[in-house]
């Protein structure tokens, strides 16, 4: 996930989180629910930098920055007050900066993908060399999506965001993205969804081509797309636009929305499908990460 930048400057790549499929499976004694996911990730992606500075100190930039503010809890700054705690001495101070291209609380792990770069970056930029079991286990106090943002690769994805194991193999596929521009809060779905919880999703072994993982998927499902619908209606209106795109194979919301994804048999066909999408919605169609 490493970004060009300038000599004295290191950058990371945030890409976009998408949940293939979502099962609620359970629920602990504390509240937090347990998930089953198949992950991967898109080309669409923030940027985060790092250069010499005085103290700790943040800039947004980029498209989407009018959403997101540089506020002590912003997670770029808690991943890395998080990382100075972990190296347990006093740090070179650092300028961060963030892109923002991905819209904010969108399903799309925006957030967690730069909490995870940032801790990538950081890694690196103190040169502090903590290793990647040390990282996964700080990133999981960030955020249940920040452990697999962290290595930013396909993923099976269980218990509250800490179980990841290999997905199976995929084939190379095309990928649109999509959202209205509407915030859906995550613990607002959870707190609509109704009825019990879903078994794990039995997987094969990998798949030859994209006709055939969406004819998988197509069995699954997103167990928080119904009740994000209740409290964001447009985003059915998203999943019909999706579908009707010349060449979709599979249109479903991602996490807990209301950003929606469609599945293309190539990155070719993704990009002239997104251009169809209304000029209004954030939109993006291209490769997915399938490795």
């Amino acid at each position: 996930m490493l970004a060009e930048a300038g000599a004295d400057t290191l950058a990371e790549d945030a890409p976009a989180k998408v949940n293939l499929h979502l099962h609620v499976t359970g629920r602990r004694a504390d509240g937090y629910h347990l998930l089953d996911s198949l992950v991967v990730f898109a080309g669409a992606a923030d940027r985060v930098a790092a250069a010499p500075g005085e103290g700790l100190t943040l800039s947004i930039e980029g498209p989407e920055a009018g959403g997101l503010a540089a506020e002590p809890d912003n997670l770029v700054l808690r991943a890395a007050r998080l990382l100075a705690e972990a190296a347990g001495r006093p740090l070179p101070g650092v300028a961060l900066r963030l892109e923002k291209r991905l819209p904010v609380a969108s399903g799309i792990g925006g957030g967690s993908a730069d909490a995870a770069a940032a801790m990538r970056l950081l890694d690196r930029f103190w040169g502090l060399g903590l290793g990647e079991a040390r990282m996964r286990e700080l990133a999981l106090r960030l955020g249940a999506d920040v452990p697999v943002c962290l290595a930013s690769r396909p993923a099976l994805m269980q218990g509250i965001g800490e179980v990841l194991a290999p997905a199976p193999a995929l084939p190379a596929f095309g990928m649109v993205l999509a959202n209205p521009r509407l915030a859906v809060a995550t613990p607002a779905v959870f707190r609509a969804r109704g009825g019990g919880f879903s078994p794990p999703a039995a997987l094969p072994a990998g798949w030859a081509d994209a006709a055939g993982l969406a004819a998988s998927l197509s069995a699954l499902g997103n167990d928080l797309e119904a009740p994000a619908i209740a409290l964001c209606p447009p985003v059915a209106g998203v999943l019909e636009a999706l579908r009707a795109l010349p060449g979709a194979l599979l249109a479903r919301m991602s996490g807990s929305g209301a950003t929606c994804f469609a599945v293309f048999a190539d990155p070719a066909a993704a990009g002239r499908a997104a251009a169809l999408l209304p000029e209004g919605w954030w939109r993006w169609g291209g490769a997915a990460r399938h490795r």
